[in-house]
Formats: structure tokens, C-alpha cells, sequence
């Protein structure tokens, strides 16, 4: 007859596997977000300066648009880890425990620092498109204040006015395209402000699952000990029963011998 314990076996070890190469999935995910975070920190800390470009401003919201996406997808990764089927054995469930919360305290520190160098990119850019609006527009509380189309009209030159004219376009086009960005950048703030609530939530509820899941095991491991010394004591009870079966046919045995002795010995008399 065949055993079904290799396969049992086997299947330990794939649900093992599955668990380990998530596990490296999220942390290498969780390290390349932070590498993005510190290549985020030192754009932002260039927009402003000598060093500001249209380019550094394109790279900042490329590289802030694809960690975004690997936030999202990390924080799928981690769910996925909970849904997988239990260790074997309590001390296992217990690793796997330890290294679910290790995951995920390195995650939420990574993901704050997200947050922080998203708010510091949203704050700056603010910033250089007020700036931009001053000096484009001028401020009209300021003595000597002219609009852009006062200006425009006291051009004497037509060329030189529709030049001044198509510039104007072209910055106006570049400010809503850079408030554009920022709505965007606050938009993906606020998601990751709700995988901060998510992740908060599923602490609780898996805190609560594997609770249960240790007790199922625990309670697994006693009925487990209970049918072994049930086994036992049902042996022992076996024992005593054969042993009490072999005194009462000694005991038999000796009585009939000693019927027979005395059978004997009246014959004979």
C-alpha cells in the first residue's frame, strides 16, 4: 500500500517556497523604493537653484510616478503573503509571523519616507509656480504695475509683440501643465494615505488571524496528545487484560493438576 507522506511532505516545502519568494519579492521591492526616495530627495533639493531644469522636473515626476506604482504593488505583495496557507508546525507559523511583521514595519517606514519627500516635491513646486506667476504677470499692488496686455499694447513693434505674445502662450502652457503635476502629486499622496490605513487594518485583522491559527495548531497539538495517551493507556488496559488471562490459567492449570494428583492417589489407595 502507498504512503501519501511524500507528497505530503512536498507540499510543506512548495507552500514554503511560495512563502520565501514572495518574501524576497517585497524586500526587494521595499529597497528599491528607497533608493528612489534618496534619488528624489536630492531633486527636490535641487528645484530652485542654478541646478533646476525642465528636465530635472521631468525625471523628479517619472521617478515619483513609477514608485508610486511599486508602493501599490508591494502593498498587493503583502496581502498576498497573508492568503498563503499556514506552516506546518507553530514554531514555523511563528517565524513566518516574525518575518510578515519585519516586512511590514520596513514598508511602512519606507512608505513614510515616500510621503515626506512627495510633500517636500508638492511644497517646492508650489512654490516656483507662484514665483513664476509673480514674474510673469507682475503684482498688481506694486507701483508701476503693468498687465501683460498693457504691455503688449505699448509695443510699437508688431513682430516684437507677437513674439512677447507666443512666450507668454508658451509659459502659461508650461504653469498649468506644472499645476497639473502638483494635483496629480497631492492626488498620490492621498492614495498612499489610504494604504496607510489599509496596512493599519490588516496588522489588526491578521494580529487576530494568526492569533486563531495558533490556537487551531494548539489545540491540534493536545487532541494529538490526548489520542497518544489514550493509545497508551489503551495498551496498558491490553497489558493488564493478557496478564490477567495468564494468572487465571496458571491458577487453572495448577487446580487441575491438583484434581488430577488426587484422582490419582484414590485410585491407587
Amino acid at each position: 500500500m502507498e504512503t501519501n507522506y511524500p507528497s505530503y511532505q512536498n507540499g510543506g516545502q512548495s507552500r514554503e517556497q511560495d512563502f520565501q519568494k514572495l518574501s524576497q519579492t517585497i524586500g526587494t521591492s521595499i529597497q528599491k523604493i528607497s533608493q528612489n526616495v534618496s534619488s528624489m530627495q536630492r531633486m527636490v533639493n535641487q528645484i530652485g537653484t542654478h541646478q533646476d531644469s525642465p528636465e530635472l522636473r521631468k525625471q523628479l515626476h517619472s521617478i515619483q510616478h513609477y514608485t508610486q506604482q511599486l508602493v501599490k504593488d508591494t502593498n498587493g505583495y503583502i496581502k498576498d503573503l497573508s492568503t498563503l496557507q499556514p506552516a506546518l508546525s507553530q514554531s514555523e507559523q511563528r517565524q513566518r509571523k516574525m518575518q510578515g511583521e519585519r516586512l511590514r514595519d520596513e514598508f511602512t517606514s519606507t512608505l513614510n519616507m515616500f510621503q515626506q519627500v512627495q510633500r517636500s516635491t508638492a511644497s517646492k513646486e508650489k512654490e516656483q509656480v507662484n514665483k513664476a506667476k509673480a514674474q510673469a504677470y507682475g503684482e498688481p499692488h506694486l507701483p508701476g504695475y503693468k498687465s501683460k496686455d498693457q504691455q503688449l499694447i505699448e509695443l510699437q513693434d508688431s513682430s516684437t509683440r507677437q513674439q512677447l505674445q507666443l512666450q507668454e502662450e508658451a509659459d502659461l502652457r508650461a504653469l498649468q501643465e506644472q499645476e497639473q503635476s502638483i494635483r496629480q502629486l497631492e492626488s498620490d499622496i492621498n492614495d498612499v494615505n489610504q494604504i496607510f490605513k489599509e496596512l493599519g487594518s490588516f496588522v489588526h485583522e491578521q494580529g487576530e488571524m494568526i492569533d486563531s491559527i495558533e490556537a487551531n495548531v494548539e489545540r491540534t497539538d493536545d487532541f494529538v496528545r490526548q489520542g497518544a495517551q489514550q493509545l497508551r493507556e489503551a495498551g496498558t488496559y491490553k497489558n493488564k487484560v493478557r496478564r490477567k488471562k495468564l494468572i487465571l490459567a496458571a491458577i487453572g492449570a495448577v487446580i487441575l493438576a491438583v484434581i488430577i494428583m488426587i484422582i490419582v492417589w484414590q485410585v491407587s489407595n
